[in-house]
């Protein structure tokens, strides 16, 4: 469908600082986490106190799910609280489920993320102490081809490092269990899935499969 251009007369406008766009934008290089990262910026633009989105109001989102076309919401969260674009902030309720919140990395959202560690920001619950899935510390690149493959060669070392640039570490973690469960050791296999993966979606393959 093609964009047939923006109304004239008075739109609503998402404001966003110029840094964005010369420091913020260059770094990025992953579509689904640009796409999250706009959409987050453009929902709490337009979004009173509390200055912050859960990941159930995210996995909810119609339009955001539309938008990633398949690609995974985790995964682009990870990377942009990794490179500082969200502040994710983790509150336990009541029953001890431990809910996932994300501010934007503004002043505004610096100051509400650090009321809600407080205790000052009425999220319905405490500050959690537990550390995300994704934030958990992952084998790098080199320890899991030793792991799944084999002894490292010059050749394979440079790929690595070109893959570990390009593919969020879970990929990297499950593509190469994968590819064990299979008995296909082999970096060819495992760049295989990668590549597959990010024309179609990690759903195109499961751990247990």
């Amino acid at each position: 469908m093609k964009f047939v251009g923006f109304p004239s007369g008075k739109v609503r406008v998402t404001p966003l600082p110029d840094l964005f766009f010369s420091e913020l934008l260059p770094q990025i290089d992953d579509l689904a986490e640009l796409k999250l990262s706009l959409h987050v910026y453009w929902r709490l633009a337009h979004r009173k106190s509390p200055l912050c989105l859960s990941l159930s109001e995210l996995r909810g989102d119609a339009l955001l799910r539309r938008s990633l076309n398949g690609q995974g919401l985790e995964d682009a969260l990870a990377r942009a609280t990794r490179r500082g674009t969200l502040i994710e902030v983790l509150m336990r309720d009541p029953s001890g489920a431990v809910e996932h919140w994300y501010f934007a990395n503004s002043p505004g959202g610096r100051r509400e993320a650090a009321r809600a560690r407080a205790g000052q920001l009425p999220l319905g619950g405490s500050a959690a102490s537990a550390r995300p899935a994704e934030a958990r510390e992952r084998p790098n690149i080199f320890a899991l081809y030793e792991q799944h493959i084999g002894m490292l060669t010059p050749l394979v070392a440079e790929q690595l490092k070109e893959a570990s640039q390009t593919y969020a570490p879970q990929w990297l973690e499950e593509a190469f269990g994968i590819a064990a469960l299979r008995d296909k050791r082999s970096w060819r296999y495992v760049e295989a899935i990668l590549q597959r993966w990010a024309r179609e979606g990690r759903h195109t393959d499961k751990l247990t499969g």
